[in-house]
């Protein structure tokens, strides 16, 4: 478990991040994806199963994720951010139907036991400053049987690859996103985001630490995204 001093101030420095990216977020994903990001969010929701379910999407940003559970007919969906200023950007584009927008971080969630059948994520779990307590959190607001989505950058599985894309993120997408946005800080933060952070492999042992059961993973655009998948029992 991290320090919770330690905890707080990351948690504050990524909302302070976030917050000054709004303007310019959707469109510095669709650079940095190759306009991939959308694919892979229906991908998401679509091996959730949400026809019906009770969703929350945990570190909504602007909304995207959400807007495609809603789309494919969850029920309802609880759309949680750190950022007001990325919720009220969210707000903005989808409205209020049939999702709900929270401010709340993933260490303490708002709500009570076993509230959702799924819980989801999309480039999320890098950011998160105590992996394995926001692990236990989801898992806690889970429904017996429910399931948790989570979709991220990952390192590849080929080291060497691994190298190359790192160079191409620091001398070439983000270099473009940072003068685009007009905050090179910020864009240089997402390759050094993957620095410590556990392998597709090591993050299902996670998940299965807190307490999930069929734990899978898929690997996406040459490896170097991951989209994760458990059920709690």
């Amino acid at each position: 478990m991290s320090d919770p001093v330690t905890a707080q101030e990351r948690t504050r420095t990524i909302e302070q991040m976030f917050s000054r990216l709004v303007p310019h977020y959707d469109r510095m994903n669709r650079l940095m994806t190759g306009g991939r990001d959308g694919r892979w969010r229906t991908l998401a929701v679509r091996l959730s199963k949400p026809e019906g379910s009770a969703v929350l999407d945990l570190g909504a940003g602007t909304g995207d994720l959400s807007a495609e559970f809603r789309r494919q007919d969850a029920a309802r969906v609880t759309a949680l951010d750190v950022s007001a200023r990325m919720l009220t950007r969210a707000e903005e584009k989808f409205g209020h139907h049939r999702i709900e927008w929270l401010q709340g971080d993933a260490l303490h969630l708002p709500f009570a036991d076993a509230s959702f059948d799924v819980v989801a994520s999309a480039f999320v779990m890098r950011n998160l400053p105590d992996l394995a307590g926001s692990f236990e959190e989801m898992a806690r607001v889970l429904k017996p049987g429910g399931r948790l989505v989570g979709l991220d950058i990952t390192h590849p599985p080929d080291s060497r690859w691994g190298k190359v894309l790192r160079l191409g993120f620091e001398q070439g997408v983000t270099r473009v996103a940072g003068l685009v946005s007009g905050d090179r800080s910020a864009y240089r933060y997402l390759p050094n985001s993957l620095t410590g952070y556990p392998t597709a492999d090591e993050l299902s042992a996670m998940l299965e630490s807190a307490g999930l059961v069929d734990v899978s993973y898929r690997r996406l655009s040459m490896g170097v995204v991951a989209l994760h998948i458990g059920r709690k029992s």
